[in-house]
């Protein structure tokens, strides 16, 4: 008998397993672990990609919900060249990105750094502080939201403390988006905790040795905090950014849906939710839909591009 035969016969006579006996247990998990990702896969085909392959056929029709989708090619994404709303909607979401992003991580970098030192009574202060991302994206919250800046709001009312006389913010086109912007200031939580985890992760012995060397905290934040939280800054600009143009819950509620005034905040995604359910224009919609999934693409694939300039990665 040959050695192999002679280790075979062994494994048999102590329990052990043959490789036909391996391979079988093999496929067996396999079918356990397919039983098991049956529902992920289900979700994935009838949640994910049925639909996104649907929203690009409809893309390319007259499509009223009504009647039965009429193939028109690329005719909904060359009259987007001309509607002057679009181009509107792209432009306050542009601002409410570019300034509403920066306030917001300054905002929520500030406070992590105030809550990194170690006070007493720290859990209250994040939990404080956090409750207003949960609470953010609310109705009940842009409700409240509309009697606050209203013209018999809160705001106002403060404003006559001082013996200003205050106007309806959120009625007057040139800071109704002003007040939606400080809304989303106002939700900070969520990339403040995410900052203060990055700043427990720092080693104190950087900023040992920078006093050493004569550094003063100023010099500290920008020679040792910035540089390594730069992964974490770039996280949460990206995901920031991706969430500010999908922003719809907050315009549409303090806008009563309209946008208004003057489609002063008349958001990409309230005006793509505008063709789409109170004009009946599916098709158009759904065009609007694939262009807003373009526009974060290219500016997640230009953060990605642009980080190689300022994100360092600790070795």
């Amino acid at each position: 008998m040959s050695a192999l035969g002679e280790l075979r016969a062994l494994s048999r006579k102590r329990g052990g397993t043959t490789p036909k006996t391996t391979t079988n247990l093999r496929k067996a998990d396999g079918r356990a672990a397919l039983v098991f990702l049956g529902p992920w896969f289900v979700g994935l085909f009838a949640i994910t990609l049925f639909p996104l392959v649907a929203s690009l056929y409809l893309s390319m029709t007259d499509y009223n919900l009504l009647q039965a989708p009429n193939f028109i090619g690329l005719e909904n994404f060359i009259d987007m060249l001309s509607d002057p709303r679009l181009h509107k909607s792209l432009q306050v979401t542009a601002i409410y990105t570019v300034v509403g992003v920066p306030l917001q991580l300054s905002v929520a970098l500030g406070l992590a750094i105030l809550l990194n030192r170690g006070m007493r009574g720290m859990s209250l202060y994040r939990s404080i502080f956090y409750l207003p991302s949960l609470m953010g994206g609310s109705v009940a919250i842009a409700i409240l939201w509309r009697q606050v800046f209203g013209k018999e709001g809160i705001f106002n009312a403060f404003l006559g403390l001082f013996g200003i006389e205050g106007m309806g913010w959120i009625s007057h086109p040139d800071t109704a988006l002003w007040t939606i912007i400080l809304l989303h200031v106002w939700t900070f939580g969520s990339p403040m905790i995410i900052f203060l985890a990055g700043l427990r992760q720092i080693p104190d012995m950087y900023y040992e040795a920078a006093s050493l060397d004569g550094a003063s905290k100023r010099r500290q934040f920008f020679s040792v905090t910035l540089p390594l939280l730069s992964p974490i800054i770039f996280f949460n600009v990206v995901m920031q950014v991706i969430g500010s143009f999908q922003a719809f819950t907050q315009a549409y509620v303090v806008s009563g849906g309209t946008g208004g005034p003057s489609d002063s905040t008349l958001f990409y995604t309230l005006y793509l939710y505008q063709e789409g359910f109170k004009n009946l224009n599916m098709g158009y919609a759904s065009a609007m839909a694939w262009v807003l999934v373009l526009i974060i693409l290219a500016l997640t694939a230009l953060n990605f591009w642009v980080s190689k300039f300022w994100v360092f990665y600790e070795d």
